[in-house]
């Protein structure tokens, strides 16, 4: 198996920070183009840029979107177009994640829920579909280990993950042979940042994990990666959660 990606192009969502950085770098380094999207982490993604750009002279291009507007989608692969003409890999990687308890769910919640987290992949799935065929090209969808075991609390978030693993072995049947469909599916990894999780919560989770340790955003990057260059693999939710999913 060649794992080089010379001369492909990776459109990226939530690319400019942990996970989706990380995924950037890594698709990059394996001489992919990037396209970093990224809604407003702007400091990020122009530092990302930036170094991605200084790394191999005209290699990334940073894109500000929101995944929701209905013109997302194409502008989005209109520019990987625009810029080198082709596109061979789509990493929908952009997520929302919060609880919503159930008696208070709100119809604004739902929008931003799956429209994040199900919708906006569909689209964009649907819109570079013909680009990626063109060049026998992949999708790999970052799920969630909650797809398929969900999360108390966070009912919406668990059902967009759930649909967005559908999608993937939907997408895995109705675009090939030209276009092969994967995802991959985290456990934990980044820790949210405003605090979601109590520091006992987080105990919790690495002691019911078998190697008893989170893992890196670097692990979701290298199967992406995997993913992005494995030619007979197709419809198939790669689990990166160190076994946590073997005790949910």
């Amino acid at each position: 198996m060649d794992d080089s990606l010379q001369g492909q192009v990776a459109l990226v969502t939530g690319a400019a920070r942990r996970v989706g950085a990380a995924i950037a770098r890594r698709l990059h380094a394996s001489g992919a183009n990037v396209v970093v999207h990224y809604r407003g982490a702007e400091r990020e993604a122009a530092e990302l840029e930036a170094e991605l750009n200084a790394a191999r002279k005209g290699s990334a291009l940073r894109l500000k979107g929101d995944l929701l507007a209905p013109i997302a989608p194409q502008a989005l692969v209109g520019a990987a177009l625009e810029r080198w003409n082709r596109l061979d890999l789509l990493v929908n990687n952009a997520s929302t994640f919060y609880a919503t308890a159930v008696g208070e769910i709100e119809a604004a919640q739902w929008e931003e829920l799956i429209g994040s987290n199900l919708r906006a992949p569909l689209f964009l799935a649907q819109t570079a579909a013909p680009h990626l065929a063109a060049t026998r090209g992949s999708i790999v969808n970052i799920v969630d280990i909650h797809a398929e075991r969900p999360l108390k609390g966070y009912l919406l978030y668990s059902v967009a993950k759930a649909g967005l693993a559908a999608l993937t072995r939907a997408l895995a049947l109705e675009l090939a042979p030209q276009v092969r469909v994967n995802a991959v599916a985290p456990g934990a990894i980044a820790w949210p940042e405003n605090g979601q999780f109590e520091p006992g919560e987080r105990e919790r989770i690495v002691a019911t994990t078998p190697l008893r340790r989170t893992g890196t955003p670097e692990d979701i990057a290298q199967a992406v990666h995997y993913l992005a260059t494995a030619p007979f693999v197709n419809g198939h939710l790669l689990a990166v959660d160190g076994g946590r999913s073997l005790h949910l």
